[in-house]
């Protein structure tokens, strides 16, 4: 719990800050007056002015006791009298390019930001599992398509332009990318015994995806890479224990199924009831180069609306992994292109909620956002980064958006005001802002409800 805090408050304070640099370092750029540049909202609990500032600043900088945003508060007349010889220091007297320049500034920050962690995480390199199937679920795209599991992808792409797999993790975000898009992708696999490579293609333009969830991954039928189908940990009183399953037993058939990996194990568990009833199975397994066999009676729990069976044992071992690094220029272009594919997936997602075609299922507020940076704390420096990096793109591409609050709705104002030479009235300005404040505590609603039902429900 401490670590997801700790966790959670240092992602926040890192995004905020690096948002509202970009609007203050742009400002102070155009010869805008920053009277204060604040991290959080309400008490201050740190302030201060650093001895040595820009010519004509005198900026007082704040940590506040709420770290849910921040703000840059700039020399302007329409908040207060502004002396005759600052004028020109103020943000409404600058032209239109300069006041454009700072409101784009904070969200291309985080942006940048993002490009910054993805290049570190490549550069530092991430464990992750080798690109190697586990038997696709049955009736699965995957299993159309041909695929039997043990097959090792060595390439895939959309179009036609196939370009190496580093992972298996690489791989599931090309078939998200896919099916969110609505794109066929080819695959190409590796020969074995000699034999040639050979491409498959997965339809994934059928699927008319609307969650990037774990249904989606089913439906695909790609749900884990090849791991060997051993038993881990038998919980007590489970039903493993009660048939005699050890940690370490290699299961190599289920009555006259044969077992090939943990992922198959798994499906074999949960597709082990008849009308809500566990369905007692002969279980051929290998103890010590010895064989075995062990009727095993599953326990019966529901998920998702529907009876699957569990044995309460952590089933299959460790998938193999593989360390992926890339040199110094690669590390940049594959930050910069990283970037640009999480930010074009979250502007089709949001376009896609927008006109229905996407459940607003997918929205998340902080508590989803407070658990997943815990966890990915939890696994190590590359994975924080690469989840501080994925909040970093969505702050952005949200800020973006054309709402009148947001910055993008400051940047719709600017779009008017270049194409009409005239700038919105005080009260369509006041008409939208509200208006918009009410749209983003729809929103933010929405996603607190979607936080407590994932989390709780």
């Amino acid at each position: 719990m401490l670590l997801t805090v700790i966790a959670f408050v240092v992602a926040l304070g890192v995004l905020i800050a690096v948002h509202e640099y970009g609007h203050y370092r742009v400002a102070v750029a155009c010869g805008v007056k920053v009277e204060r540049f604040s991290v959080g909202f309400g008490k201050a609990l740190l302030r201060w002015e650093p001895k040595r500032q820009h010519p004509g600043q005198k900026t007082e900088f704040v940590i506040g006791a709420f770290p849910f945003g921040g703000y840059v508060k700039m020399l302007d007349e329409r908040e207060g009298p502004v002396a005759p010889e600052e004028r020109h220091r103020a943000f409404n007297t600058q032209p239109l390019r300069s006041r454009a320049a700072i409101v784009a500034a904070g969200p291309i920050a985080n942006l940048l930001l993002a490009v910054v962690l993805y290049t570190a995480v490549n550069w530092i390199g991430v464990q992750e599992p080798v690109a190697t199937l586990a038997r696709p679920v049955a009736g699965s795209i995957a299993e159309s398509a041909g695929l039997k599991g043990g097959e090792h992808i060595t390439r895939a792409g959309f179009d036609g332009d196939l370009t190496p797999v580093q992972s298996f993790e690489d791989l599931r975000w090309r078939m998200t990318r896919g099916a969110l898009d609505g794109r066929d992708l080819t695959i190409e696999v590796a020969g074995e015994g000699g034999r040639p490579a050979r491409e498959l293609v997965l339809p994934l333009s059928r699927m008319e995806a609307r969650d990037a969830d774990p249904q989606m991954f089913r439906k695909i039928g790609v749900l884990a890479p090849l791991t060997r189908p051993e038993i881990g940990e038998v919980m007590k009183g489970s039903a493993a224990e009660s048939a005699g399953l050890l940690k370490g037993d290699v299961v190599r058939a289920i009555g006259a199924t044969a077992i090939i990996d943990g992922q198959q194990l798994r499906e074999a568990i949960r597709a082990s009831v008849d009308n809500s009833q566990p369905r007692t199975q002969a279980w051929q397994i290998e103890r010590g180069g010895r064989p075995l066999t062990i009727d095993v009676k599953p326990e019966v729990r529901e998920e998702g609306g529907a009876k699957v069976g569990r044995v309460g044992a952590y089933v299959g071992a460790p998938a193999e992994m593989v360390t992926v690094r890339q040199g110094v220029i690669d590390g940049i272009w594959r930050g910069v292109v990283r970037t640009w594919e999480v930010s074009a997936l979250t502007v089709r997602m949001m376009g896609k909620m927008v006109i229905g075609e996407a459940s607003i299922k997918n929205l998340s507020g902080p508590l989803t956002i407070a658990d997943y940076a815990g966890k990915s704390a939890s696994l190590g420096l590359t994975q924080y980064l690469v989840f501080l990096a994925l909040i970093s793109v969505s702050l952005g591409v949200l800020n973006l958006m054309p709402l009148p609050v947001l910055d993008g709705g400051h940047l719709m104002y600017y779009l008017w005001e270049g194409l009409t030479g005239k700038s919105v009235s005080d009260a369509w300005m006041e008409r939208l802002q509200r208006g918009g404040v009410a749209l983003l505590l729809v929103m933010m609603s929405v996603a607190l409800f979607n936080d407590v039902t994932r989390l709780f429900g």
